[in-house]
């Protein structure tokens, strides 16, 4: 069985206004992973998700290379244990 995990990560830039939370969230249940993205008022978009690693990295990795790439200026990524907390992955207001 693959290794579960959890990533918590910062994007900033110009990510809200241009359907991140939307794109994520639609990519992340593609996959199969759950937890939640959401807008910050400091103007960040907040993303914590927990599933296979591999599948964390994938994520991470389209967000990073795909359509919202030209809008991150900045990542701050942060991984830990996975808790189970969540029963699907959704945005947060």
């Amino acid at each position: 069985m693959a290794q579960r995990a959890r990533v918590h990560a910062f994007f900033g830039g110009m990510v809200q206004g241009v359907n991140f939370r939307y794109w994520t969230t639609t990519y992340a249940r593609q996959i199969g992973l759950r937890g939640y993205v959401k807008n910050l008022l400091d103007g960040r978009v907040e993303l914590v998700a927990e599933g296979q690693r591999d599948l964390l990295e994938e994520l991470l990795s389209q967000i990073k290379r795909g359509r919202l790439g030209r809008y991150i200026a900045d990542v701050q990524t942060e991984w830990g244990d996975y808790t189970g907390q969540f029963e699907d992955f959704d945005i947060r207001f």
